[in-house]
């Protein structure tokens, strides 16, 4: 109960100071764009960018191009995180394995993705398909490393006993691995859910007519400052919203084994 009581306070005080940072943020945002110290539009007013995020929503078109980018996010997540996944299992589970090839994806793995897209282009061509193999080549790298890394932190007697029932690898991997590994495997996906972002919406940036990541390119080319700054902030909010999603399966799967 005092346990309790203290960390109330504690909390409000947390949400206070971020509530007082934001305003701040925001405040100093609108004094920079009344100033006049930067060309006209370069920062733009609160207001103008929330009329242009207003006229987005409400825009048919907006709602096109988002589908196209949440489907290709969704689909480098499913295949580059299920690649990853399998991956790190191996790599985890067999030493050999781990200390030959590991070293190649740990290295790889800061390298910018955006050098490898002349490549998904020729493989892929030039539409969804790029985009979709350029966010899983990103987001396969984190998720890999984080699932090996996980598998040897699994208490060596759930492997002894599996082995003493002769279960088989793909039991093993099921039964004893999958399970021991959630926290490893959902933070290895919340790190690749935002790297298959940005490698995404980067190859739209480059080559494409439709998605997010075109529009913002649009509204760049043609000065519009305001809708550039909207696009980013829905980008924000959708980045932010499927991280605590991934956040909250991890929370309620400690809820339920506690």
């Amino acid at each position: 109960m005092n346990a309790h009581t203290a960390t109330h306070p504690h909390n409000r005080a947390v949400t206070l100071l971020r509530l007082i940072l934001l305003a701040s943020l925001l405040a100093a945002w609108e004094i920079l764009a009344q100033s006049g110290w930067l060309y006209r539009d370069v920062v733009p007013s609160l207001l103008s960018i929330g009329c242009a995020l207003a006229s987005l929503l409400s825009s048919p078109d907006y709602y096109f191009h988002l589908s196209v980018t949440v489907l290709e996010i969704a689909g480098a997540l499913a295949i580059g995180g299920t690649i990853g996944v399998l991956t790190g299992l191996v790599l985890g589970a067999n030493p050999f394995a781990g200390r030959a090839i590991e070293p190649y994806i740990y290295y790889l793995g800061p390298t910018p993705k955006i050098i490898f897209f002349p490549i998904m282009i020729m493989w892929f061509g030039v539409g969804p398909g790029s985009k979709i193999a350029m966010g899983a080549v990103s987001c396969f790298f984190p998720i890999a490393l984080s699932v090996a890394a996980g598998m040897r932190q699994i208490d060596p007697v759930l492997i002894r006993v599996g082995r003493s029932f002769r279960a088989q690898a793909w039991q093993m991997a099921w039964k004893i691995y999958l399970p021991a590994m959630r926290h490893p495997i959902l933070n290895g996906v919340r790190l690749g859910l935002g790297i298959a972002i940005i490698g995404t919406l980067l190859a739209e940036t480059k080559l494409s007519n439709r998605g997010i990541g075109h529009l913002i390119m649009r509204a760049y080319s043609v000065f519009d400052m305001p809708k550039m700054y909207a696009l980013l902030i829905i980008l924000f909010a959708l980045a932010i919203g499927a991280n605590a999603i991934v956040g909250r399966i991890g929370g309620l799967d400690t809820i339920r084994r506690s």
